[in-house]
């Protein structure tokens, strides 16, 4: 454990999922921010974040505010010791990524499903019922006669036993919201790109890495045809989207806490082209498509595009273009990833 809570007034918040590429951009946001509406809607300074995840975080030394604790979100004690009796804003963030999931569905299960069971059990001990912002996932959508783009009317119907622990992670959250325990507010992302660091187990990796590695000059093998489409969003956006619909009233939200958010639809040919209008003087690594029938399965069952009308309506709102995501990624992180500082 780092870092020193700071006790005395103000908003405690905590990120699961904490020591991740977005949870650590989130608490950098609300760090800078400097301060969140409580249960009550009104506005409170941030007097602490808390990120706790399977490895501590980094980069936060310098921030009294901080404190980062590694552990197991399946640990239904230590989560419990966490998240304490007096969290106020608790982002749930803390996964295991699709493709991983499904080759362990047990592992994938008790991170995924019991995880969030935990978070909501250490909700109900707090006596005043902490609004709780979950990361869901567009993997909730899937199968057969699945319209090119879903909308917030659009039946869930996951094919992936991770996008069935994230559905039944919303429905628990919902729940959980009606009988008073919490505050929920989940959002159903699209894929995020473009994110840092190394490939992960997420059958939509390529979706960062095809963007990520040619701009550093490495060759980039993609697992998908030039014509797979992906629902996108930059990370600038996703971090806005989490504090958006932290912010919203909860009379806003009404009875159904669940948020689908709009992304924007790019083929895995126009983000090769964004990259090459984008690169300047670099030289780019090479892109090469060599679909594996594994990886475009899955791809191919999740929607190409999402339309969030109730999100939007909010102030929840999607990136302009593949261009704009790729040049996020330029000024935000390029630089960072070349000297391997993520």
């Amino acid at each position: 454990m780092a870092g020193a809570e700071i006790k005395g007034g103000g908003m405690r918040v905590v990120i699961t999922g904490g020591a991740g590429f977005i949870g650590k951009r989130l608490a950098r946001q609300i760090l800078d921010r400097g301060h969140l509406t409580d249960a009550a809607g009104v506005e409170q300074p941030i007097a602490s974040v808390t990120l706790f995840d399977i490895v501590e975080a980094t980069g936060f030394d310098d921030d009294p505010r901080v404190t980062t604790v590694s552990g197991d979100i399946a640990d239904r004690a230590q989560v419990a010791s966490v998240l304490g009796t007096d969290a106020d804003s608790i982002f749930h963030l803390a996964a295991i990524v699709s493709a991983h999931a499904e080759e362990d569905y047990d592992l994938g299960m008790r991170i995924n499903l019991d995880g969030t069971r935990n978070v909501i059990e250490a909700a109900r001990g707090m006596a005043t019922p902490p609004k709780v912002v979950f990361a869901s996932s567009v993997a909730v959508y899937g199968g057969t006669g699945l319209p090119d783009t879903v909308t917030d009317e659009t039946p869930i119907t996951p094919q992936t036993s991770y996008g069935v622990a994230k559905a039944c992670g919303e429905q628990l959250l919902n729940d959980a919201s009606r009988k008073g325990f919490l505050d929920a507010r989940c959002l159903r992302l699209p894929t995020i790109s473009v994110r840092t660091g190394k490939p992960n187990r997420a059958a939509s990796t390529w979706a960062s890495s095809m963007i990520r590695e040619p701009l550093c000059g490495v060759d980039m093998d993609v697992p998908v045809s030039p014509e797979s489409a992906m629902a996108l969003m930059s990370p600038r956006r996703v971090v806005d989207a989490f504090i958006t619909a932290h912010e919203v009233a909860a009379e806003r939200l009404g009875d159904w806490r669940t948020l689908l958010l709009s992304g924007f639809t790019a083929t895995a040919g126009e983000m090769q082209a964004a990259v090459l209008r984008n690169r300047g003087n670099r030289k780019l690594g090479a892109i090469n498509f060599r679909p594996d029938p594994k990886t475009q399965a899955i791809v191919d069952g999740w929607p190409s595009g999402t339309s969030g009308a109730r999100a939007e309506a909010l102030g929840i709102h999607t990136d302009a273009s593949i261009d704009e995501i790729v040049r996020h990624f330029i000024e935000d992180d390029l630089d960072d990833q070349i000297q391997g500082r993520f």
